[in-house]
């Protein structure tokens, strides 16, 4: 089973709508995703939530959680986005930077832009690993 953690500085909101793309996408025997960030909010940002549910995702939910060494460690590949530095570096975890626009205080049409672009890294990732569902 492959681990993909997905992190970005407040946890509310790139990191939540790669996730939830990755496991739509992905096949659950093969491989799940997690999310977490460095300084994690209360709560998904609440225009992330609307733009997912636009796409029949809900994220509403979702809990933010820190992003530990533990979490990073029992990961094959950590998806950072945006929160630099303070994302750990973990011997033998593959790692790739996703720089995206954080969507918080973003007109809903950009965090709209945000979320397709997302899901089309994340769509990407999946089948070019051959992590996708049979379907």
């Amino acid at each position: 089973m492959v681990t993909v953690v997905f992190a970005c500085v407040h946890n509310a909101g790139r990191s939540q709508m790669a996730a939830a793309f990755f496991n739509a996408a992905a096949d659950p025997v093969k491989a799940r995703a997690i999310s977490a960030g460095t300084q994690p909010a209360d709560r998904v940002h609440p225009l992330v939530a609307d733009a997912m549910q636009e796409v029949g995702i809900d994220v509403s939910g979702a809990t933010p959680q820190l992003l530990t060494p533990t979490i990073a460690a029992h990961a094959q590949w950590l998806i950072t986005m945006g929160c630099g530095d303070e994302c750990p570096v973990v011997p033998g975890v593959a790692r790739d930077d996703w720089a995206l626009v954080d969507p918080a205080h973003q007109p809903i049409e950009l965090v709209r832009t945000i979320r397709d672009e997302i899901r089309r890294r994340v769509q990407r990732f999946v089948y070019s690993h051959d992590l996708a569902r049979g379907l």
